[in-house]
């Protein structure tokens, strides 16, 4: 994972993903609205994945009008809001590389329409369900810095909850585990008032693609332009990314 995480990193640092303010809101505001409907309802202490959205949304400084909405709004509470699904879709990238596309989204149709046409004029393709689903394993995940709690607390809290693997790699704590354990480590964190920069159910690859450099930076430009679309959250992939592809990718 954690040639994805600093590949993240440098994402943030160009400014790649989310550049303006008003694009993170809108994202963080559909996150907390599907997981207040999805996840138990409203209530940040019974809901755990929505107390995590909203820790996110505060720490990018979303205001708090903006946050009681979203929750409304996926509760019905707010019933002129606009009702999201979230759908996971499944694709192809340049060279074979497997994708899994999670949106929130408003208009599947939309959705279905952008994402094709991204894959298409890069080469791939959508794929029907289960062709590429079968090559990821669906695990609980958690980021945060170093500086939040150090790497032995990080190992003995999420051995604790019944995590598979803590890492730590340039300042950053990745922690994964079952999806069952998701949220027995997010009570822990919560507990020991860590609040991840990234948490969820996340789908890693059984097995990573590795191509040339070239061509990795072709499929990361890609899954970079999936992911700049209002309807998508996450962008899921098999495709590893090298130290050397990094190293290109921040230069640029």
């Amino acid at each position: 994972m954690s040639g994805h995480s600093k590949w993240s990193t440098i994402k943030r640092k160009k400014g790649a993903i989310d550049a303006k303010r008003g694009a993170i809101f809108t994202r963080l505001a559909r996150e907390i609205a599907i997981t207040a409907r999805e996840g138990g309802g409203g209530d940040t202490n019974s809901n755990f994945r929505l107390r995590l959205a909203v820790d996110r949304a505060r720490a990018e400084n979303m205001p708090k009008d903006n946050i009681e909405r979203a929750i409304k709004r996926g509760t019905g509470e707010d019933k002129e809001g606009v009702a999201y699904e979230e759908i996971m879709y499944e694709g192809y990238g340049p060279k074979g590389v497997a994708m899994m596309i999670e949106t929130v989204t408003d208009n599947r149709n939309r959705s279905v329409s952008d994402i094709r046409h991204a894959l298409s004029k890069s080469g791939g393709s959508m794929a029907e369900v289960g062709a590429v689903s079968w090559q990821f394993d669906r695990v609980a995940y958690f980021a945060f810095p170093a500086s939040a709690m150090d790497y032995d607390k990080a190992f003995e809290l999420a051995i604790e909850a019944g995590a598979d693997d803590v890492t730590e790699d340039e300042g950053i704590i990745e922690i994964t585990g079952p999806v069952d354990c998701f949220k027995a480590i997010a009570d822990l964190l919560h507990t020991a008032k860590v609040t991840p920069e990234d948490a969820g159910l996340r789908m890693v690859p059984k097995q990573d693609l590795e191509l040339d450099v070239n061509v990795t930076l072709q499929v990361m430009k890609v899954i970079e332009d999936l992911e700049e679309m209002d309807d998508i959250q996450n962008v899921y992939s098999n495709l590893k990314v090298s130290e050397e592809a990094l190293a290109a990718l921040e230069a640029e």
